[in-house]
């Protein structure tokens, strides 16, 4: 048990008539090599991506329930936008190089779920975790994909 986070990508792909032949996505679901006859490709909406995956970053989490979720800490799927995610990393990048405002700008928080509150190489580690992270999502993430942040502990 502990807190796992997740940041998904969603690619709405749904197949409309109206949408030109070379605009429009084609999906293949295969199992074994075969096509799996238990899913109709042409009613799929979305396809989901994990993007990123964090194990008890309490720091990151707690930044998400503050500026996404306003403060509602419930397990729940949130809508992040690219601006959020760039905030994000920014206040990582200058907790990185100046390490004296961790305590101010990302608090690790107290919980049995959340693991420890001292700023040890976890916490670091998964900071630059999350520069590393970030900087791929916003570099391969397109105006029409939507990201999402959740948790579970």
């Amino acid at each position: 048990m502990g807190l796992d986070m997740y940041l998904t990508r969603k690619t709405y792909v749904k197949r409309w008539d109206h949408i030109k032949p070379e605009d429009q996505f084609s999906i293949t679901v295969t199992r074994g090599g075969k096509p799996y006859p238990l899913i109709d490709t042409s009613k799929i909406t979305y396809i989901e991506e994990e993007v990123g995956y964090w194990r008890k970053a309490s720091a990151i989490h707690a930044w998400f329930v503050r500026e996404v979720q306003e403060d509602e800490d419930d397990c729940r799927e949130y809508y992040v936008g690219k601006d959020d995610l760039r905030k994000l990393l920014m206040v990582v990048g200058t907790v990185l190089a100046h390490q004296e405002r961790a305590l101010e700008l990302l608090p690790p928080p107290g919980g049995f779920f959340f693991g420890t509150t001292d700023l040890d190489d976890w916490y670091w580690d998964n900071l630059k975790l999350t520069r590393t992270l970030l900087k791929e999502v916003l570099e391969s993430t397109s105006d029409d994909q939507t990201l999402y942040y959740r948790s579970s502990w």
